[in-house]
């Protein structure tokens, strides 16, 4: 596995030829990709950049938002906290937050866990966006639904609290600055969100193929990161602590309590596992193929801007798979 210089912009490249892919395939995942309002989108194999291109104005130096993608930062965080000490996700929110961080009962609120946090199931109502303390009320006990939902931001005050740091300056000394990413936090009305260049995102998905560890230094736990990257409850099998899962024998979509049978992309690799945002931005990391693939940009449908799934992913590896295969 190659790792790219924390020291200058060098980054090796894989030529599409030496990888004996579909060379004709290029132009139509290229049009694709534009005609989507992508802005950037990359391939790494086995850490080499094998595809980097941009569009629609957008450069290598560009930064732009993850949005929901952004949410594994997080994970990457409270797992370093872990195992420095600061936590344990099996502890009571309120044991770093203090009682009445929710609008619930005590004996409700005390129920929730940090773990309950990173795989979505806090049973806090979900009708309200805005984590604000009257908007945390109670729907059901905590571990017994799934309900995709902002209120996973908390996660970033326990780290505060139990490191006595600032989220962004624990999580730049811990990961940023390890992988010489670039980026920032824009600390906006209803939640955070990550802010970076695309092989800044690429670093990070780079970091996610090698289960936490960047050439020689084991940043994430390797327990937690594979913990992180399985099933994390029995209710929505295609979602880790806050990564998504395809190849699972069903799923669940933001905003819904619906339960879909089959995998969550039917066409792409079954031991794939994903960050995915709002607007489509996407890491997609697929160990069989020792595979990166990074995607910013706009809505590819204006219509569903929102979610963090969209029926994009299946388009675009009909694509990649005419590329790869």
């Amino acid at each position: 596995m190659y790792f790219p210089s924390t020291s200058n912009d060098d980054w090796e490249t894989k030529s599409i030829k030496e990888l004996d892919w579909n060379e004709s395939a290029i132009e139509p995942l290229k049009d694709f990709l534009e005609n989507t309002d992508s802005k950037s989108f990359m391939i790494l194999v086995n850490g080499r950049i094998v595809m980097e291109e941009y569009f629609n104005g957008h450069s290598a130096t560009t930064t732009w938002q993850w949005n929901s993608a952004g949410k594994t930062l997080v994970t990457a965080a409270i797992g370093i906290a872990q195992e420095e000490g600061y936590l344990n996700i099996d502890s009571m929110v309120s044991d770093y937050l203090g009682n009445g961080w929710t609008n619930e009962t005590l004996d409700k609120e005390n129920l929730i866990t940090s773990k309950h946090l990173l795989s979505m199931t806090s049973g806090i109502n979900d009708e309200k966006e805005l984590i604000i303390k009257q908007n945390l009320t109670y729907l059901e006990d905590a571990g017994s639904r799934w309900s995709y939902h902002n209120v996973f931001q908390k996660l970033m005050d326990v780290v505060e609290q139990a490191t006595n740091q600032e989220f962004e300056s624990y999580f730049n000394t811990k990961i940023k600055d390890k992988l010489a990413m670039d980026g920032f936090w824009n600390n906006g009305l209803i939640f955070r969100i990550y802010h970076s260049n695309t092989r800044s995102m690429a670093k990070f998905g780079l970091l996610a193929l090698n289960k936490g560890k960047w050439d020689n230094n084991q940043i994430i736990n390797k327990s937690f990161f594979n913990e992180s990257i399985n099933t994390s409850q029995n209710i929505n099998p295609s979602y880790g602590y806050l990564w998504w899962l395809n190849g699972k024998s069903s799923f669940m979509l933001p905003g819904e309590q619906t339960v879909y049978e089959g995998p969550l992309v039917t066409n792409a690799p079954s031991d794939m596992y994903a960050a995915m945002g709002a607007a489509d931005q996407r890491i997609y990391v697929i160990p069989s193929k020792k595979m990166v693939i990074v995607r910013m940009g706009e809505a590819s449908d204006p219509s569903n801007p929102n979610f963090a799934v969209s029926g994009f992913d299946a388009m675009l590896w009909e694509k990649l798979n005419d590329l790869i295969n």
